[in-house]
């Protein structure tokens, strides 16, 4: 077994192990001078990738977050791709859905976090997520990396499409290498998310929403929390929570809201308006209101009852940050009720069965 490192437990170790872990998985594979970003184990020629009519996604559990597909009998055929996300590489739903789709005549590239595991060896290219070993059976570090390789696949894929510029490219890499050091900033998070579940660790109900690329975050906050403190949270599409979610809201139901907003990007900052106003209507139904927002705000400090903040950046990217207070949330959680942080109940790290 690894060294923790000096922590007490691997969940704590690896969710610091975050920003060494984008950066093994980001650097290697980007030229900011050349502005390209370089996959070489894709192994799909350009043509192919040029020719490219639909991408699916398929994971599960938390990986799925990072995709977030269905398992169901795919419309999949050739001129497609599909992208398997497993941090072992054998979880036995994805596996089977992966060989679905070859069987189909889909073209399979895996995200993995273990070299020459099952689900890459059967892929036509692989994209390794470099987050080291992950011992902790709640995922932290291979969900963030998951989600690096997704955005640097996507900004490849524009690259060989020919749908951006090069300054453009350029900016986005650039984005994408500032990550790591954002997200060591948000790790002196963690005293704060200490302090907030001393004050909510006897609760037994949560409600994670977040609107757009901001809801599989809610989703994986609550699972975090959910599997290791063995606490009910539940996430929702923030614009949903009016059909409903909001008939169970009351002093008794914490809200945790991802209300980040780029203002760069006239639809984060629309989506960040609708926040406010859903902040204002749980705060008239006597909720207790935790907001995930960016620093800088000083609306949000007013309007919630706890205020967490991460670094701006780029719409696309902040997922990677709003995810670690959730996760150090959900871990000092665990350790305020006194149980195995690292070996929940009932739970195993790879899914081996369907």
């Amino acid at each position: 077994m690894p060294d923790k490192g000096g922590f007490p437990h691997y969940m704590l170790k690896e969710i610091f192990d975050q920003p060494q872990g984008l950066r093994d998985t980001i650097h290697p594979r980007v030229s900011l001078d050349d502005a390209v970003v370089r996959l070489d184990d894709v192994r799909i020629s350009a043509e192919e990738l040029r020719a490219l009519r639909r991408i699916n996604i398929v994971a599960s559990g938390t990986s799925r977050h990072a995709g977030m597909a269905e398992y169901r009998n795919p419309l999949i055929g050739p001129g497609e791709l599909t992208i398997v996300i497993t941090q072992s590489g054998e979880t036995a739903d994805t596996t089977a859905a992966q060989r679905e789709a070859r069987a189909k005549g889909s073209k399979t590239i895996a995200i993995s976090n273990v070299i020459d595991s099952t689900i890459a060896r059967e892929a036509d290219g692989v994209l390794y997520t470099h987050a080291g070993p992950e011992i902790s059976i709640a995922s932290t570090k291979a969900f963030t990396a998951q989600m690096a390789v997704l955005y640097l696949f996507a900004l490849y894929l524009g690259q060989v499409r020919g749908k951006f510029a090069k300054e453009k490219r350029r900016q986005y890499i650039r984005e994408l290498m500032d990550l790591p050091a954002l997200l060591e900033t948000v790790l002196k998070t963690a005293p704060e998310c200490e302090r907030l579940a001393e004050k909510y660790y006897r609760v037994q109900d949560f409600l994670f929403v977040g609107r757009a690329i901001h809801y599989p975050i809610a989703m994986d906050g609550a699972l975090k929390l959910k599997e290791v403190s063995y606490i009910h949270a539940e996430g929702y599409p923030t614009g949903e929570t009016k059909h409903g979610p909001q008939a169970m809201i009351d002093e008794n139901l914490p809200v945790v809201i991802i209300a980040t907003c780029d203002r760069n990007d006239p639809g984060s900052v629309l989506r960040y308006e609708k926040n406010v106003a859903n902040i204002r209507g749980f705060k008239q139904q006597s909720a207790r209101v935790i907001a995930i927002a960016t620093e800088g705000d000083e609306q949000m400090p007013e309007l919630a009852d706890h205020t967490i903040f991460v670094p701006h950046t780029a719409e696309l990217l902040s997922p990677m940050l709003e995810i670690v207070p959730l996760q150090l949330f959900a871990y000092y959680m665990t350790v305020k009720k006194g149980l195995d942080v690292d070996r929940p109940r009932n739970l195993v790290k790879s899914v081996s069965v369907e």
